[in-house]
């Protein structure tokens, strides 16, 4: 179902207040940070905002997982590996994965289900 353009604006307001926020989420202690700011737009970051979305361990500061637009892509590896914007991307573990935004309430959903997903594999 499509949002109107009042409830992704609500949405992205939520998002955005969320900035600077940080939650311990288990009793093992890992935790998440958002880091939410609008931005001008431009073709890394059409959107007009600069996330990251982090879930760190509690023991290591590690982090495990990452959604955020702060750096642009490869395409492909190697020294020609060829990056276009945006620049919207997943961290998991060690990988690296495009992430197509659609708004502001499907990031934080698909946050947090990736946030499920790690803490699931690690118990």
């Amino acid at each position: 179902m499509k949002k109107d353009g009042q409830e992704q604006d609500r949405t992205l307001e939520h998002l955005l207040g969320l900035d600077g926020d940080i939650y311990v989420i288990d009793d093992q202690g890992h935790w998440v940070k958002f880091e939410v700011h609008r931005v001008a737009v431009d073709p890394e970051r059409p959107h007009g905002i600069k996330y990251s979305l982090t879930l760190h361990d509690g023991n290591s500061n590690k982090r495990l997982i990452g959604f955020d637009n702060a750096h642009v892509v490869p395409q492909s590896k190697g020294p020609g590996g060829k990056s276009k914007p945006p620049c919207d991307h997943c961290h998991h573990h060690e990988t690296v994965k495009r992430y197509k935004y659609e708004n502001a309430a499907k990031l934080i959903e698909d946050f947090w289900k990736l946030v499920d997903q790690v803490l699931k594999e690690k118990k």
